[in-house]
């Protein structure tokens, strides 16, 4: 659901330079998996993983900042090709921030989807807030753009197709 009109959604689209993810909730259902031994496993949509190999090819950089510690995360990222992974991170927006630094570009150029509380922070700072159909109320009201799928399930492409179009 576009909060924004159309001319203002294709202009913000047209400045992005980097898409940000978090991962639980976002990358994945948010849903996590254990074996009986106590490891953590998390279900990656692949439809997600080839939008955001798409959008890196056509220059638009991608990373991931989580909360998250699992390993299976930088596993999915390098899979991908993902250059900017960030694990165990408490306060996103000051990684953010640095990389936006190292990139040599601003916050309004970052599109960011998160679908938890500790997102906020960021979804506030960025040019290009979104979130998933499923996420918390206060980032639905944050984000400017809300997917119609939910986490996991096919929603990062969803963006990943409307940034390649613009």
């Amino acid at each position: 659901m576009n909060k924004i009109s159309e001319s203002e959604w294709r202009s913000r689209l047209s400045q992005v330079k980097l898409l940000a993810l978090d991962v639980d909730g976002v990358l994945t259902d948010g849903g996590l998996y254990y074996t009986d031994n106590g490891e953590e496993l998390k279900k990656f949509n692949v439809k997600d993983g080839l939008g955001l190999k798409l959008l890196m090819q056509a220059g638009i950089d991608v990373a991931i900042i989580t909360a998250s510690t699992s390993s299976s995360v930088l596993h999915r990222a390098k899979k991908l090709g993902i250059n900017y992974t960030f694990i165990g991170v408490e306060h996103k927006l000051s990684v953010l921030e640095n990389l936006c630094h190292k990139l040599n570009i601003t916050l309004e150029q970052v599109a960011y989807m998160g679908d938890d509380l500790n997102d906020l922070p960021i979804l506030q700072a960025v040019g290009c807030p979104l979130t998933v159909a499923d996420a918390m109320s206060a980032n639905k009201s944050s984000a400017i753009y809300i997917t119609e799928l939910a986490g996991g399930q096919g929603a990062v492409r969803e963006i990943c197709d409307y940034l390649l179009k613009n």
